[in-house]
């Protein structure tokens, strides 16, 4: 193989220079700082509306299944789990088993609330867990 020389580039000593606007500042900054001063403005415009909660949504469209009206805020575990049963097992517009359906609908509800659902609720829709396995046959 024949040796090949590299030939070194002289470094640049001097800097680029951007064009700087009135600010003093480069496009791309004034760009940036523009762009957050504009969301500042649209947050506090939103803040005074209640915002839309993309739970609500999925609650009212999902292809889930059909619940009853209030079923997680009210009734015990056992009232729950048997209503998550009714519901799952006649509903036509759930992609899984009805079980998975059920749960899968139960669990949202608990996370969604988070730290808003009191201790005594969240404890009775545990309990709903372990009814809605009971009620579909599988191990608790």
């Amino acid at each position: 193989m024949a040796n090949r020389k590299t030939a070194s580039r002289p470094k640049r000593t001097t800097k680029r220079q951007t064009p700087r606007g009135r600010s003093g500042r480069p496009a791309r900054q004034r760009h940036a700082q523009a762009h957050a001063a504009a969301r500042d403005r649209s947050a506090k415009n939103t803040q005074s509306k209640s915002p839309k909660k993309w739970s609500h949504h999925v609650m009212e469209t999902s292809d889930a299944m059909d619940l009853e009206h209030d079923i997680f805020k009210t009734g015990s575990a056992q009232a729950i789990a048997d209503s998550l049963k009714q519901s799952s097992t006649q509903s036509r517009r759930r992609k899984g088993t009805p079980f998975q359906s059920a749960m899968s609908m139960l669990n949202f509800y608990i996370n969604r609330a988070g730290k808003n659902l009191p201790k005594t609720r969240r404890d009775t829709l545990q309990k709903a867990k372990g009814k809605l396995r009971e009620a579909f046959g599988r191990k608790p």
